[in-house]
């Protein structure tokens, strides 16, 4: 096949994009190339680049820009559509970028592809975990709750689970299937979900397949070690590696769905290749929650570095405390299982972060950011 690949030459799309290429498929790529992940010299800085430049067709261009569309659409069968700002942090105040890349340049694609001329025959979108903002949650009675937005009061008293609206029991986090209530609490979560529906409403009326896949946190070798803004794992590496202390927010136990890139990668090819995943949405995850302070320890034994772990209880507003994939339908339709386990996909990426150079901790600078915008407590 003919895969153009958007966001191509960040994290998950050059990842994918070798796969593609290993598997004897053509691939073109359509990135703008941002010094926040590429460093501000990319054709010398960034490894992600430097892992697909000679393997691919590469067309540097942002999907803002129509002509930069229409080039990259030349004579493609399916567009796995990677491109977007993350983080949830930085959203909150840089909204107008985070809009108009995430739902304006999903916009201009679909609007292109409705003006024909193309031979593109199936969208597959990355969608995310932060549709859903909280997860979805069980009372001891059994009731099913998806919870709002956590309360500033009850966090800054050291409340930071969720709890029954009636009863005040602490929920208990169970896995959060396709069919959970949607309901983001970020810009960055509020632009994909646009950027999601617009794939899945548009494209069946132009006789393209739409697939979305709504993934968990990802990491694994070739992950942003220049990005402060998102990809807990890497800041955390990139703190230790500068000697730095590292710092879990909230108690630790807040916990996320860590899922290798590799087993991103294959859910990825079984939504490209197989046609039950046509006009579906996917959870994409490991199935584990993992929690945030456990992470952290994981990382700093495997890196051997002797640097303190600080549960410091400060909080970000509009983070979430915990969700997990269900990946009931995944394994059904696309026959999906995840292959690597948490310990195995950090050593993974440890191996590789010893090869890279020590990058410059920028996080403190961030987290200085997000309190100048108002958006840090603690």
């Amino acid at each position: 096949m003919r895969v153009l690949i958007t966001g191509g030459a960040g994290f998950i799309g050059s990842s994918l994009a070798l796969r593609l290429v290993d598997a004897g498929h053509e691939v073109a790529v359509l990135d703008a190339l941002l010094p926040q992940i590429h460093g501000p010299n990319p054709a010398t800085d960034s490894p992600l680049l430097a892992r697909i430049e000679g393997r691919v067709e590469l067309v540097h261009g942002s999907v803002t820009d129509r002509d930069a569309w229409t080039r990259a659409l030349a004579d493609q069968q399916v567009v796995v559509h990677l491109a977007a700002e993350t983080g949830t942090g930085q959203s909150m105040y840089e909204v107008h970028r985070y809009a108009d890349t995430n739902v304006g340049g999903t916009s201009l694609m679909l609007e292109v592809l409705a003006a024909g001329g193309h031979r593109v025959e199936k969208v597959v979108v990355a969608s995310t975990r932060a549709l859903y903002g909280e997860g979805r949650y069980v009372a001891a009675d059994g009731s099913v709750h998806h919870p709002s937005a956590r309360l500033e009061a009850d966090m800054a008293a050291g409340r930071f689970g969720l709890y029954h609206p009636d009863t005040g029991e602490e929920l208990r986090m169970t896995a959060t299937d396709e069919s959970s209530v949607i309901h983001p609490a970020s810009v960055y979560g509020i632009t994909k979900q646009a950027q999601e529906q617009l794939v899945m409403a548009v494209c069946p009326t132009l006789g393209i397949a739409p697939t979305a896949l709504r993934y968990q946190n990802v990491f694994g070798p070739g992950q942003s070690l220049t990005n402060p803004y998102t990809g807990i794992l890497s800041i955390f590496s990139t703190r230790a590696l500068n000697g730095q202390p590292i710092l879990v927010f909230e108690d630790g136990e807040e916990s996320r769905d860590f899922v290798s890139i590799d087993d991103v990668v294959d859910a990825t090819l079984k939504a490209i290749t197989d046609d039950r995943a046509n006009g579906e949405v996917f959870g994409i995850g490991s199935g584990v929650a993992t929690s945030v302070l456990t992470a952290a320890r994981t990382l700093v034994a495997a890196l051997e570095v002797d640097v303190p772990i600080e549960v410091t209880g400060a909080f970000r507003l509009g983070d979430i405390r915990h969700n997990v994939a269900d990946l009931t339908k995944a394994e059904r339709l696309l026959g999906y299982r995840p292959k690597v386990d948490f310990q195995t996909g950090v050593r993974r990426f440890v191996e590789w972060v010893r090869t890279q150079p020590v990058q410059r901790d920028d996080y403190q600078r961030s987290i200085d950011e997000l309190r100048s915008r108002g958006l840090m407590r603690g």
